[in-house]
Formats: structure tokens, sequence, C-alpha cells
């Protein structure tokens, strides 16, 4: 595993001609085209950088930029693979482990997910504060990688504190800020209303299939995370209506704004030195 990861980094940084990286975000159902709000430096398609997986959902484009905000360059990771689409779970973080092994300290994750808390409504912009993993599955199961961390990470705080206080800050200027707590499924199958009740029962406040993966390893290596869901549907049992992808792709769309102002937002505070 440690030879992909490495394949990958090397590849990023002639990529990059070893410039830092200070800052790198994955973006999910409602970011689909955040990289055209700036002037790319580069661009390449996941297909060509080694052990990338391309992914083949929707709105997920499979392409890496590398742009300048506050002049501090920022990896753009155009979608992610889904553990629901067959591959090995260690697979999917190799974008997280090669980029911090280039020095990236900062990490942002977005997703759709499915809202359970009483307080949300779709096209509500969520801070994520801690998750449960209900997969039974763990990308750090095996041999511990001791480059990145130890065998046993602590996990108290997945998701920065300090970057939870700027997301309130930037929200301000956007939408009601809001937090919760996601539950990671394996998916593609949505969660049956049992599910979810069980889910909100064990202090849920979202359902979603992703970013849990990335979020350990990043925090195995000392990364520093925000995370932030896009509620695209009520999940079932909560909603009246069956669930379908054609929603959630059709609340992303009219949250795309609202969500990636936030984001450009929340980046060029991130990158400040003040």
């Amino acid at each position: 595993m440690i030879e992909k990861i490495n394949e990958a980094k090397d590849f990023i940084s002639t990529f990059t001609n070893n410039k830092n990286i200070d800052t790198m975000i994955v973006l999910g159902s409602g970011m689909g085209g955040f990289e055209d709000n700036y002037e790319p430096l580069s661009q390449v398609d996941y297909s060509d950088i080694p052990n990338f997986l391309t992914p083949s959902i929707e709105g997920h484009a499979g392409k890496l930029s590398l742009v300048s905000i506050n002049n501090k360059l920022t990896a753009i990771l155009s979608g992610r693979a889904h553990y629901y689409e067959g591959y090995p779970i260690r697979d999917l973080v190799i974008p997280i482990r090669a980029f911090s092994l280039l020095g990236v300290k900062n990490l942002v994750l977005t997703n759709a997910a499915g809202g359970i808390s009483d307080n949300y409504v779709p096209g509500d912009i969520i801070s994520i504060t801690d998750h449960i993993n209900l997969t039974g599955d763990n990308p750090l199961i095996g041999k511990n990688l001791d480059t990145f961390g130890p065998r046993f990470p602590d996990m108290s705080e997945v998701y920065s504190s300090n970057f939870l206080k700027l997301a309130e800050k930037v929200s301000e200027n956007h939408f009601e800020f809001k937090t919760g707590i996601y539950a990671w499924f394996t998916g593609p199958s949505y969660e049956t209303p049992a599910e979810v009740q069980y889910a909100k029962n064990i202090g849920a406040d979202l359902v979603g299939m992703s970013t849990v993966p990335e979020a350990i390893v990043a925090k195995h290596a000392g990364m520093e995370i925000s995370a932030f869901s896009l509620v695209t549907n009520l999940a079932a049992g909560i909603s009246k209506d069956p669930l379908n992808h054609e929603e959630v792709v059709e609340i992303a769309d009219k949250s795309k704004q609202k969500l990636q102002g936030f984001m450009k937002e929340f980046l060029s505070e991130l990158n400040s030195d003040n």
C-alpha cells in the first residue's frame, strides 16, 4: 500500500513542481464545478494520476486542480470514488494520504447527506462536528503505516474546533449556522426507516455514504479537518416521499450558489495569515 501512495505522491509532487500545498478540498455533490471559480494553475484527470480512482457518479468530475487562494496553493479534488463502487477502502483514501505526505495540513471535505434532525430542511448546509461509522470497515485495518501515524490514533476531535468556529463566523454572511453528527452507511441503497431511526437514536443528525474514511486517515496523519454536508433530502421515514438520486441532484443544483459562495469565503479565510 505504501508503494501505491508514494507513486501518487511522486506524480503530484512533479505536477506541482515541488511547491508547498497548504490546503486541499474534496468536492461532493453540490460542489461540482467549484474549481471554475478560480484560474487554474494546472489541472489533471484522476485517470492520469497513479492509483487514483476515477468516480463514476454524476457530479464527480474526477480531476485535480491547483489554484491560488490568498497566494497559497490549494488542491481542489473534483469528486471522489465511493465505497459502494466496490473498491477496497484503503484504495479510496490514497489521495488523502498522498497529499499528507506532501505536507498538506488543512483538509476540507464536502458531501450530500440525508437529514435526520428535526431542525434541518433540504438545502441546509451543516458543519459536521463528529461522525459515527456504521459500516463495520475502517481504512486503518491491517498493518499500520507508521509513516502517517500511530497504531491507535486518538479520535476525540476528528473535526477541528478551530475550523468550526471559522465556519460559524463565515456562515453569518450566507445562511444560518447549523451543526450535526454524520453517520456513515455503505450504500448504494438508501437507508431504511428502521436504520434511520437507529442512527437518530444513537445521536446522528445526518446519514451519508462517504467522508468518514477520508476523515479517519487524515486524522491519523495529523491533518486539521473540516467537513460540510449539504442536506439534499430528508432521510427515509422522515421524508413522506420515496427517495431517489434525481432529488439529490436537483437540491444540490438549487443550493449550488449558496454553498459555493460560502466555501469561497471559508477557504479564503482558512488560507489567511490573520
